[in-house]
């Protein structure tokens, strides 16, 4: 039996680890060990290790390092920023918390939880393309708003903010600004400082970094309530004995992605106008969801009439292509995408999704293979399909 070509087209799921990003981790394992708080060599060794890779991290959006903050998980970022800014705002009685109807599920089930403890929380609505309405944001801001959150782009139609704007309504408006750029950090340009952005969530994984190792950048100055309290870490704004390894990591993972963002963000759109025009003109009743151009690099999203998208994802790994959608049963939940449905989509059509996002590691020849299995199993599929009328 001919083993399939094996394409992984997941990569606003996570990332490979890049080769480079691995040999810079590998001896804060077993050779550079201590513990970063420590006063002896070995620790001091860790410590300065952590300060460079703060300083990469930094760079990439235009920080200080001092702004930097290493956590757990973008997830752990957003709570931080929403959870630490409300709770320290609510005893000047600033209890109105902004965000967005497609935000990640991090956000999302942090703003809910947040209004279970009495905040209030208003949620904006996006257009067709995903885009928040400004003149909807600067109306809902009033006297007791502490803070907006609006991702710098999504991670399922990757669909990009306008954050410049956003940034600027706030700071007019007297507001603290946080973004979630878990997806757009190190794949598009983003400065804190000429977008007013107060607060900034990112990962690692999602640059060909480590797992369990994320960053919030702070602006200086502002205070947040601990989210986690212990030792004292990271001048007591998250406790915990650092992740070495995993900051390393994530550090020389940010350095890469500066060095080369303008080139691979270019070589990545070239791939993802070919897929999307393959798509779109070979397979009909299909749909690009998302902006048509302000979109991350490499991330193509569809939804194709008649059909379920976990069927899709799962046909398409049998012909060996790793993909994703927001329609999954093997959650529990038969409910479509709260993205696509936030930008109006019908549960019908936004049940026929499909995310196949391009990474570093892709090739012309794996869009071209995509092309040439995709099609044929969407026809196999609509062809089974009791609502299909082609």
């Amino acid at each position: 039996m001919i083993k399939p070509r094996m394409v992984y087209a997941d990569n606003a799921a996570t990332t490979k680890v890049d080769p480079r990003v691995l040999d810079k981790m590998l001896p804060y394992f077993s050779e550079y060990y201590g513990n970063a708080s420590t006063l002896y060599k070995l620790g001091q060794q860790s410590h300065a290790a952590m300060e460079e890779a703060r300083a990469q991290v930094a760079a990439v959006i235009g920080a200080q390092p001092k702004e930097i903050f290493f956590t757990g998980s973008g997830t752990e970022s957003d709570n931080m920023a929403l959870r630490g800014l409300m709770h320290s705002k609510q005893a000047k009685g600033r209890k109105h918390l902004i965000t967005t109807t497609f935000e990640h599920h991090a956000i999302l089930h942090t703003a809910q939880a947040l209004e279970k403890e009495g905040f209030r929380v208003t949620y904006l609505p996006v257009d067709l393309t995903g885009a928040v309405d400004l003149q909807a944001l600067e109306n809902a801001i009033c006297e007791d708003t502490a803070l907006v959150s609006v991702m710098a782009a999504n991670n399922e139609i990757g669909t990009i903010q306008p954050l410049e704007e956003i940034g600027r309504i706030c700071k007019s408006k007297g507001v603290y600004f946080h973004t979630d750029a878990v997806q757009a950090y190190g794949h598009a340009p983003i400065d804190v400082n000429a977008m007013n952005i107060d607060l900034l969530s990112l990962s690692a994984h999602k640059i060909c970094g480590p797992k369990g190792t994320g960053a919030i950048y702070i602006r200086s100055g502002l205070l947040l309530e601990p989210v986690i309290t212990g030792g004292g870490q990271e001048k007591n704004r998250r406790s915990g004995t650092e992740n070495i390894a995993g900051i390393v990591g994530l550090g020389e993972a940010a350095r890469i992605k500066l060095e080369g963002m303008e080139q691979e963000n270019a070589r990545l759109r070239a791939l993802q106008r070919r897929l999307i025009d393959g798509v779109l003109t070979s397979i009909p009743d299909s749909m690009l969801t998302g902006h048509p151009t302000n979109r991350l690099p490499g991330i193509c999203s569809f939804t194709f009439t008649a059909i379920e998208g976990e069927s899709l994802v799962l046909m398409l790994d049998m012909k060996g292509i790793c993909g994703s959608t927001g329609s999954a049963c093997s959650t529990g939940s038969l409910d479509p995408s709260h993205v696509l449905m936030a930008v109006g989509l019908s549960h019908e059509t936004a049940h026929g999704s499909l995310r196949l996002s391009l990474g570093e590691y892709n090739t012309e020849e794996d869009v071209d293979y995509i092309l040439q299995e995709l099609p044929p199993i969407v026809a196999r599929l609509r062809a089974m399909s009791p609502v299909w009328k082609g």
